[in-house]
C-alpha cells in the first residue's frame, strides 16, 4: 500500500487496529485460562466480549470507508504477544503469572488507546464523524479496560516467596 495521503493513513492504520483486535480475542482468552484469580479471569473475559463488539465496530468504519476490512499486520502487538510467550516459557509461579497478565494486558490496552487516539481525528479530516464516533466507543471501552486492569493490579499482593 501506498501512504502518500491521508486517506492511505487512515485505512492503514484501521487495519492495523483490525488486526490487532482479532490478535487480542485469542490473547485475551489465553490470558483468561492462564489466570487463576476469578476477578482477574472474569475482567479478561468481559473484555473479550467487548473485544468482539469493537472488531463489529471497526468492520462497519470499513463500510463506511468504503473498504472491505482487511488486516495489516499489528507488530507492536505482535511485539508484545511475543514477549508474553517468552516469559511464559519461563513457567513462572501462579501468583507471578497472574500479576504478568494484568501487566500485559495493560501494555496491549495502551497501544490500543494509542491506535484509536490517532484515527479519531483522521475520521474527523476525512469528513467521517459517524466513524469518528464508532472509533470513539471502541477507546472508551479501551481506556475503561485500562481503568479496570489498573484497579486490579493496586489491589494484587503477591505473597512473599523468598529469592532462591
Amino acid at each position: 500500500m501506498s501512504l502518500e495521503t491521508i486517506h492511505d493513513l487512515f485505512e492503514h492504520g484501521l487495519e492495523d487496529i483490525y488486526h490487532a483486535e482479532h490478535e487480542l480475542l485469542d490473547a485475551l482468552d489465553d490470558l483468561e485460562q492462564h489466570t487463576e484469580r476469578e476477578e482477574i479471569a472474569t475482567a479478561f473475559a468481559d473484555h473479550r466480549e467487548e473485544t468482539r463488539d469493537q472488531i463489529d465496530r471497526l468492520e462497519e468504519v470499513f463500510d463506511m470507508f468504503g473498504e472491505p476490512p482487511e488486516k495489516e499486520e499489528c507488530e507492536g502487538i505482535e511485539g508484545l504477544i511475543r514477549e508474553y510467550e517468552g516469559f511464559t516459557s519461563e513457567e513462572p509461579d501462579q501468583e507471578v503469572l497472574d500479576y504478568h497478565n494484568m501487566a500485559a494486558a495493560e501494555k496491549t490496552e495502551h497501544y490500543e488507546i494509542a491506535a484509536y487516539g490517532n484515527l479519531i481525528p483522521l475520521a474527523d479530516q476525512l469528513g467521517m464523524s459517524d466513524a469518528a464516533d464508532l472509533l470513539e466507543e471502541n477507546l472508551r471501552e479501551e481506556q475503561d479496560a485500562l481503568e479496570r486492569l489498573k484497579e486490579l493490579t493496586e489491589e494484587f499482593e503477591i505473597e512473599a516467596i523468598p529469592a532462591e
